[in-house]
């Protein structure tokens, strides 16, 4: 059996992490698969999906590490006119912190639950925002 759900997120900072643990849970739980796997995953190429602690410490290590990585100032290829959209790109960080960071995250599900260790949450990761975004969570299994 296969079920394929989404939700919306409506972002508010160019850049974020939101916990979407407890949405994901419920939607895995809901599915009516009792042994599998979920499959999380983003729909858009400037965001992100990871697992890591909620913790507010961390998270702001992890932006500035982003920051550092991929600083806002340089002269990236992509920030010009892009003649076949018509407009100039400004989101080039976007799209390579998103590359640092993936766009999906994998899960068993035991027993109709997720399965995840104590400290993993599951972050959505918003790189050009604020927007609405589209994660899709596909839970497969019997």
């Amino acid at each position: 059996m296969v079920r394929l759900d989404s939700f919306v997120i409506h972002t508010t900072k160019y850049n974020d992490y939101i916990n979407i643990t407890e949405k994901v849970k419920g939607l895995v739980e809901g599915s009516g698969i009792k042994d599998g796997v979920a499959f999380v995953i983003t729909a858009h190429t400037t965001t992100a999906v990871t697992v890591n602690e909620d913790l507010e410490c961390l998270q702001s290590d992890m932006k500035d590490m982003m920051w550092r990585l991929v600083p806002e100032d340089h002269p990236y290829a992509h920030a010009r006119m892009l003649h076949s959209y018509g407009t100039t790109a400004g989101n080039p960080t976007g799209h390579l912190r998103s590359l640092l960071t993936g766009n999906h995250a994998v899960f068993p599900v035991r027993d109709g639950k997720l399965i995840r260790g104590g400290a993993q949450e599951i972050f959505f990761c918003e790189y050009d925002g604020a927007q609405s975004r589209t994660v899709y969570v596909e839970t497969m299994g019997e």
